[in-house]
Formats: C-alpha cells, sequence, structure tokens
C-alpha cells in the first residue's frame, strides 16, 4: 500500500505543517506527564484550570479542521458558531473526565493532521474567514494552529517553558504582537529589544525620551508580551530615558 502524504506543494507550507505537528507532539509530551488529580490544578491563564486548557486546544483543533474542510469542498463551515458558543464549548470541555479530555485532544489532533494531508495543493489559496472575522488563504490554518499548541503547552504550568518553543515560532509570535499593539495605536511609549543570541539587536518601535524599552532573550520577550509575564528569575529588564524600572510593566493586551 502506498504510504499516504501531505498533497500540499508549496515549501513553506510543508514546512509550518512539520513545526505544527512536533508543537503537537510537545503537547502531547506535557499533557501526558500530568496526573487527573494534576488536570484540575491553575494553569498560567486567569481564570482557566489546565482542564481548560486541554478543552481549548481540543476544540481549537476541530475549529480549524472545519476551516480546511471549507477549503476542501467551497461549502462554509466557521470556526464557531459564536463566540459565546465557543467559550461554553470550553467550560464543558474542562468537566469531562481525564480519560475523554486525553481523547478530545488526540482524536481532534489527527482529524485536523488528516484534513491537512489530504487537501489538495490547488485549494490552498481558498480564502476562508477567522472567528476574529479575517479572511486568509487557507494555508494560514497552519500558523494559527503552531501558535496554539507551542503557547498553550507553556500555559499547562508542568515544565515547559517559551525557551522550549522554535526561535523562528518565537519570531513570528512577537511579529504579531506588535502588530496587534500597532493596530490599536499601543505603541506609541514602547518599544522592545531583543538581548543575547542569534536574534540579538532585533527591535520593534523606536527607544526615544520617554519611551519604556523592554529588553532580553528572545524567548523572555514573548512570554512577557504574550500576557505570561517574567518568569522567576528572568533576565528581562525595563527602562525609560535611560533608568532602569523597578519591573517590566504590564504587556498590552495581545488577543
Amino acid at each position: 500500500m502506498v504510504a499516504r502524504r501531505d498533497l500540499v506543494e508549496d515549501a513553506e507550507v510543508r514546512a509550518g505543517l512539520l513545526t505544527a505537528r512536533r508543537g503537537t507532539a510537545f503537547f502531547a509530551r506535557k499533557l501526558s506527564e500530568l496526573s487527573s488529580a494534576d488536570l484540575g490544578g491553575p494553569s498560567l491563564l486567569p481564570g482557566w484550570t489546565r482542564r481548560h486548557v486541554i478543552a481549548h486546544v481540543g476544540y481549537n483543533a476541530r475549529a480549524v479542521a472545519r476551516l480546511v474542510e471549507w477549503a476542501a469542498t467551497g461549502v462554509e463551515t466557521p470556526m464557531y458558531s459564536s463566540p459565546a458558543a465557543r467559550n461554553a464549548e470550553i467550560e464543558f470541555g474542562a468537566t469531562l473526565p481525564p480519560v475523554a479530555l486525553q481523547n478530545l485532544f488526540d482524536h481532534s489532533a489527527i482529524h485536523l493532521s488528516v484534513e491537512w494531508r489530504d487537501l489538495p495543493a490547488a485549494r490552498w489559496d481558498f480564502e476562508v474567514r477567522t472567528a476574529q472575522g479575517r479572511l486568509v488563504p487557507v494555508a494560514e490554518t497552519v500558523w494559527m494552529r503552531t501558535r496554539e499548541v507551542w503557547l498553550h503547552a507553556v500555559d499547562l504550568d508542568n515544565g515547559a517553558r517559551f525557551a522550549d518553543v522554535p526561535a523562528a515560532v518565537l519570531r513570528r509570535l512577537l511579529g504579531d504582537i506588535w502588530g496587534a499593539w500597532e493596530k490599536r495605536g499601543e505603541t506609541a511609549a514602547l518599544a522592545v529589544r531583543v538581548a543575547g543570541g542569534e536574534d540579538a539587536g532585533l527591535t520593534l518601535g523606536e527607544p526615544a525620551p520617554g519611551v519604556t524599552l523592554v529588553e532580553g532573550p528572545l524567548a523572555a520577550v514573548v512570554r512577557w508580551a504574550a500576557g505570561r509575564g517574567a518568569e522567576p528569575g528572568s533576565p528581562l529588564t525595563a527602562t525609560n530615558d535611560g533608568g532602569s524600572l523597578a519591573e517590566a510593566p504590564a504587556a498590552p493586551r495581545w488577543i
């Protein structure tokens, strides 16, 4: 029997699929390290337990798969019927027994991977609508899922760190976050700069008088920008007009 393979021909999308699947495997590993009792513990997201994070990641895979199905068939299948329905789904999922919660993650991830695999090469430019109302080529779903699995693996708060996330994912994530801030006009008095590593010197915004500059290793900067604060002992620093601040200010809202 001939092995099934991804039909997409674009090299960039193929590379993205690999990163997304590696992120799924990383999330699965961190999930497998949790006991049933651990699932009810707090996550890094205020108001959410680990159960909420797992349910969200599982249902997100189903929602993304609906967009891929839309591209495959041409029949509109929105990610969610409404924001309220999305939230209710997560709250319900958080009440599932541990085995059912694990199955939700496993089965939804496999379903999405298969939808990606079987999408014809000619359909990857087909436009679909995200939950935020943006029209994007269905190829964008690969990045949408990539950031979900890598970021929320850290949110499980059982050992995963932003330093475990591939640098390419961190760079794109930082660009997405900064872009969201710019659209809302929240970057006039803020700049971020990466210190150390291969991305040293990467700067967003313009350090100038009256501007708060947040600086540190790429992983630390992205953790802060994504609203997860700074890890204990983090090398993240903040300065304004050359003077050091006691701690970095809270990052603007991302999503």
